[in-house]
C-alpha cells in the first residue's frame, strides 16, 4: 500500500490551496497561544471581542501578504531555504504592518481595544515563522523517510566530494522513482572536512572508506565522483584506486550540461576512458570564429565522417547562411542530416543546409559543387586514414588523399574561396606509412599554393595537424570496446607503442581556429600533453568495463601492422614551432616547396595511376619526401635502393 502511495504521489503534489489553507490554520493557531502567553492564561478577564477582532486583523493582514510571496506554491518535499525566506519576508513584512497600523489607528481614534501590544506581535512573529517552516520540513523529512524505508533491494553509494556537487548529487539520487540508493559516506581529500557530518552524513577518508565498505565486503559500493573540478591526474588517481579493487566508479556531467540547470540521477553515468584523458581538454573561445562564419557560406568535405559530423555541428552553432555537406558515404550523410535537423531544428530555421554527394577525386563533380554552392570557407576533412589498408591501397591513397586535395584547393582559387583549412594527422611527420605520406605530400601542395610567385588569389590556406582522436571510427579505443564486449582478448600491436589523443570537439575546435587565425601558409598543431601508452589504455579499458585483466580479459600483443611505428611526432627534425594567442596552439615553421615543382609531382603521379603500380606511387613519394622511411612494409625494400630523379 505504501509502495503504490509513494508511486501515485511521486508525480502528483500537494495542492496550493491545501498548504494556504494549513498555513492560515497555523497563523491562527500561533496568534492565540501569543494572546494566551501575554496574559499568562488568564482567560477570566478577556474580552472576547477584541481577541476576535485582533486575530482577523493580523491573519488577514498575514494572508494577503502570503498572496503576494506565494510561499505556498513551493513543492513540500522539496522545501529549501529559498522556501523559508518567502515565508520570512511574507510574516515579517506582515507583522510591521500590523503592528505600525494598529498603533496608528489607536492613536487617530483614541480606542484602546484596537490596539495590538507590540509584545503580542513579537511572540507572535517567532511562534509563527517558527511552526510555518517547521510544519515543511517535517513533512519534507516524513515523505523522504517513508520513501528510503520503502523499496526493494537498495544500491551502496560513496560520494566522493563533500562540497556543494556532492549535496547536489546526494539529492538527485535521493529523487530517483527507480533506482533506490543509501548514501554510506562522502569521501573528501581535505583533512579539516574528514570526521566531519554533512546533512547526517559522515565525511571519510579515502583510506578509510576503503577499510569500512570495501574491504572484505561481499557487496561493493559505488563510488560518484562528484568534485566540480578536478584535476585530472587527481581523477585518473581516484578512479585506479577503486577500479583496482572492482569498486565501479561512476561521474556526474558538468553543470553545463544538467538538465533544466538541474542535476538527475540518469545523467550519472560510467567513468569512461575519455574522462581519463592523459591531459587537460583544450578549450577554444574565441568570438572572432563565430564573426567570420556568421552569414557565409561554408563547405565541409568529409562531412559524413567522425571529424566532418562534429565539425558540421560547430559550424552551425555559429550560424553560417549556408552549410554544405559533402561526403560520398550517401548512408551516413542521410543519418547526419537527419540527426542535424534534430539537434539544430532552430538555427536550420535561417541556416541552409545542403547534402552534396561526390568524390573529391572526381575533378567534374567538385567543380559543379563548387559553381553552384560558391562556398567562403572550405575544411577539408575528406581522406583515406586508416594506415593498414592505405599500404595495401597506395592507388586509392594518392587518388584522393593527393590529389583530390588538389582538386579541391585549386577549384577554391578558380571560385574565390576566402580560407581553405586543410585536416591533416601527425603521421604526416617523419611519415613511415603510405597514409602518413600522402597527408605530407598534400600539405606541400596547400601551402606551395600560399607562396606562388607573379600570381595574386584571395585564397589563403591552413592546414592543421593532430593526434589520434578518441571514438572515431575505426580508432584504436572504439576497436578496444568492441573486444571487451565480445569478451575479448583486446589486441595491443605492441607493449611499448604511444599515442597522442584529442577527443573530436577539441579537434574540430583546433580546425575553427584555424580558420579565423590563419593567414595562409600556416601548418597548426596542438601541445597534446604526454603521450598515452597504448597498453595501459587497454588495461584501464578493461578495469572501467568491470573486467579483470589477465583473467575475464586477456591483452594480446599481435606485433606491428603494415607502416606502423612505436611513436609520432608532431613535428619532424628540421620543423620548429612558433607561439599563438593560445598557449595550447603553434605553428609549425616548415619548409615551402616550389607550387610548379610539386604541381609537376601530382601530374607524375596522376600519369602513374594509369598503370596502377604502387611501387612506383610510393618510389615517386619518396623522392619529394626524403625523411618518408617505411616501416614493417612492403615498401620498405625502396628505402635501400640508389634515388632516381623522377621523370617529368
Amino acid at each position: 500500500m505504501i509502495e503504490q502511495l509513494l508511486k501515485t504521489s511521486a508525480t502528483r503534489f500537494v495542492s496550493s490551496y491545501l498548504v494556504l489553507s494549513i498555513d492560515v490554520i497555523i497563523c491562527i493557531v500561533s496568534f492565540s497561544v501569543a494572546y494566551l502567553l501575554r496574559f499568562n492564561f488568564e482567560t477570566s478577564g478577556l474580552n472576547r471581542a477584541d481577541f476576535l477582532y485582533c486575530l482577523q486583523v493580523i491573519v488577514g493582514i498575514r494572508f494577503l501578504f502570503f498572496l503576494l510571496f506565494r510561499p505556498y506554491q513551493g513543492i513540500i518535499r522539496h522545501t529549501s531555504l529559498e522556501d523559508v525566506t518567502l515565508l520570512v519576508y511574507a510574516v515579517t513584512l506582515s507583522a510591521v504592518v500590523t503592528a505600525v497600523g494598529s498603533f496608528l489607528f489607536w492613536q487617530l481614534t483614541g480606542r484602546v481595544s484596537v490596539y495590538i501590544p507590540v509584545s503580542i506581535l513579537l511572540i507572535d512573529y517567532f511562534s509563527c515563522l517558527v511552526l510555518l517552516s517547521v510544519s515543511r520540513f517535517m513533512a519534507k523529512a516524513f515523505y523522504w523517510t517513508l520513501r528510503a524505508g520503502n523499496g526493494g533491494v537498495r544500491q551502496p553509494v560513496l560520494i566522493y566530494g563533500a562540497g556543494e556537487t556532492g549535496l547536489l548529487t546526494r539529492k538527485a539520487l535521493a529523487q530517483d522513482s527507480i533506482q533506490r540508493y543509501t548514501v554510506l559516506a562522502f569521501i573528501d581529500d581535505n583533512p579539516y572536512k574528514i570526521q566531519k557530518v554533512v546533512q547526517g552524513i559522515k565525511v571519510i577518508s579515502r583510506q578509510e572508506a576503503y577499510e569500512r565498505y570495501v574491504r572484505n565486503r561481499a557487496v561493493l559500493p559505488q563510488v560518484i565522483l562528484a568534485m566540480g573540478t578536478v584535476d585530472l591526474r587527481q581523477k585518473n588517481a581516484i578512479t585506479e584506486f577503486f577500479l583496482q579493487h572492482h569498486v565501479s566508479v561512476k561521474t556526474i556531467p558538468t553543470v553545463g550540461q544538467w538538465i533544466d540547470g538541474e542535476l538527475k540521477s540518469s545523467q550519472i553515468r560510467d567513468v569512461r576512458i575519455e574522462d581519463l584523458l592523459g591531459r587537460a581538454p583544450i578549450q577554444v573561445v574565441n568570438p572572432i570564429i563565430g564573426k567570420q562564419l556568421r552569414g557565409q557560406v561554408v563547405l565541409v568535405t568529409g562531412a559524413a565522417g567522425s571529424i566532418g559530423s562534429e565539425l558540421v555541428r560547430q559550424v552551425i552553432s555559429h550560424k553560417p547562411h549556408t552549410i554544405v555537406l559533402l561526403d560520398q558515404a550517401e548512408s551516413a550523410l542521410f543519418d547526419l542530416e537527419f540527426n542535424l535537423r534534430r539537434e539544430f531544428k532552430t538555427v536550420l530555421a535561417t541556416t541552409n543546409l545542403i547534402l552534396k554527394i561526390g568524390d573529391v577525386a572526381d575533378e567534374v563533380r567538385m567543380y559543379h559543387i563548387f559553381r553552384d554552392v560558391k562556398p567562403d570557407f572550405v575544411f577539408h576533412a575528406a581522406a583515406y586514414k586508416h594506415v593498414p589498408l592505405m599500404e595495401e591501397h597506395p592507388y586509392e591513397a594518392v587518388r584522393v588523399n593527393v590529389l583530390g586535395t588538389q582538386i579541391v584547393a585549386d577549384l577554391a582559387i578558380q571560385f574565390g574561396v576566402r580560407k581553405f583549412v586543410m585536416i591533416s594527422t601527425d603521421k604526416a611527420v617523419n611519415p613511415t606509412n603510405v597514409m602518413g605520406a600522402t597527408k605530407r605530400l598534400a600539405e606541400m601542395y596547400v601551402q606551395s599554393l600560399n607562396h606562388q610567385t607573379g600570381k595574386l588569389h584571395q585564397t589563403r590556406f591552413i592546414a592543421t595537424r593532430f593526434g589520434n582522436v578518441l571514438g572515431s571510427n575505426g580508432s584504436v579505443v572504439t576497436v578496444f570496446r568492441q573486444q571487451i564486449q565480445a569478451g575479448g582478448p583486446v589486441t595491443v600491436t605492441h607493449p611499448d607503442i604511444i599515442r597522442y589523443f584529442m577527443t573530436i570537439p577539441e579537434a574540430c575546435q583546433l580546425v575553427l581556429e584555424a580558420g579565423t587565425m590563419g593567414k595562409g601558409g600556416e601548418v597548426f598543431v596542438f601541445d597534446m600533453g604526454e603521450p598515452v601508452r597504448i597498453a595501459e589504455l587497454a588495461r584501464k579499458m578493461i578495469h572501467l568495463s568491470g573486467y579483470t585483466v589477465g583473467k575475464e580479459i586477456q591483452v594480446v600483443y599481435s606485433g606491428l601492422r603494415p607502416g606502423e611505428k612505436l611513436f609520432e611526432e608532431l613535428l619532424s627534425n628540421n620543423e620548429q614551432t612558433l607561439p599563438t594567442h593560445h598557449p595550447k596552439i603553434m605553428i609549425a615553421r616548415v619548409n615551402t616547396t616550389d607550387v610548379n615543382e610539386i604541381k609537376a609531382v601530382l601530374e607524375e603521379l596522376r600519369y602513374r595511376l594509369v598503370e596502377g603500380d604502387a611501387t612506383k606511387l610510393v618510389r615517386i613519394i619518396k623522392l619529394v619526401i626524403p625523411e618518408y622511411i617505411s616501416k614493417n612494409s612492403i615498401f620498405t625494400a625502396l628505402d635501400s635502393q640508389k634515388p632516381e630523379a623522377v621523370e617529368l
